[in-house]
């Protein structure tokens, strides 16, 4: 089966008409779903603001009719784990869609985006275990409040189409927690360990159902299934591909 292409804004470089518009467009398209970024300040990804993912994903769940939507990542440290996972499942219910719950470990104290953690005074876990560890929570949170524990938390939001979570990795570990405690991997495509990570997935994650995504700059050349990289990413058994469109949103 060929894969699916998604696409992913970035709001570092349009106001929220803009967003408003090119997330139309993106529904009118044919993409299979629209995935945001979670960042707290636009310059982390050469803009001039950023807006607040489950925020901006409600907005966009009630201006668009088929478009699936998703997060690249939530950020595990920019709010709890529980309030993270409300998030999800509220963007789920408002949109009667399915919602790609895409999740990440969070920044380094020596990364470039530690910054805007810092000067808000959020987390910025040094330990590598650790911010590996806090995906793994969430997880497996999520898990029970969307599965057969539901009723111990009543009142919660209950998403009748339950998200997919999908781990962004950046290491064997979260690689392998994703293939045993998610239900998707996400990669970037042009990660020098690329390959690694898909390979330490594989020997866990099922051998159906699984969802292999990857990211990469939008180029429309990559609509063609011919295209050299489409190929590749084929060979590799990549099921959703998510153009990554850091400038100005496309708006035809």
């Amino acid at each position: 089966m060929d894969a699916v292409i998604d696409y992913q804004l970035t709001s570092g470089h349009a106001d929220w008409p803009r967003l408003r518009d090119s997330a139309q467009w993106a529904d009118d398209s044919g993409f299979g779903a629209i995935w945001v970024v979670d960042h707290l300040a636009g310059s982390s990804m050469g803009g001039k603001q950023s807006y607040e993912a489950f925020t901006w994903l409600g907005a966009m769940a009630a201006i668009t009719e088929r478009i699936e939507l998703g997060s690249l990542v939530t950020n595990v440290w920019n709010r709890s784990i529980g309030t993270s996972i409300i998030g999800a499942a509220t963007v789920a219910e408002i949109s009667q869609r399915r919602f790609w719950f895409g999740v990440g470990a969070g920044t380094s104290p020596s990364s470039a985006f530690a910054w805007e953690q810092k000067v808000v005074n959020a987390a910025v876990e040094p330990s590598m275990v650790r911010r590996h560890d806090r995906v793994e929570q969430l997880l497996e949170l999520s898990a029970r409040m969307w599965g057969e524990a539901a009723d111990d938390y009543p009142t919660f939001v209950a998403p009748r189409i339950t998200p997919l979570k999908i781990v962004g990795v950046n290491s064997v570990r979260l690689s392998r927690i994703a293939a045993l405690k998610a239900d998707g991997i996400n990669v970037a495509w042009r990660h020098p360990r690329r390959n690694e990570f898909l390979k330490a997935c594989r020997e866990h994650a099922p051998s159906s159902g699984f969802e292999w995504t990857t990211y990469v700059p939008y180029d429309p050349a990559l609509f063609d299934e011919e295209h050299p990289t489409r190929r590749e990413m084929a060979s590799l058994g990549i099921t959703r591909i998510i153009l990554l469109e850091a400038g100005v949103p496309q708006v035809h």
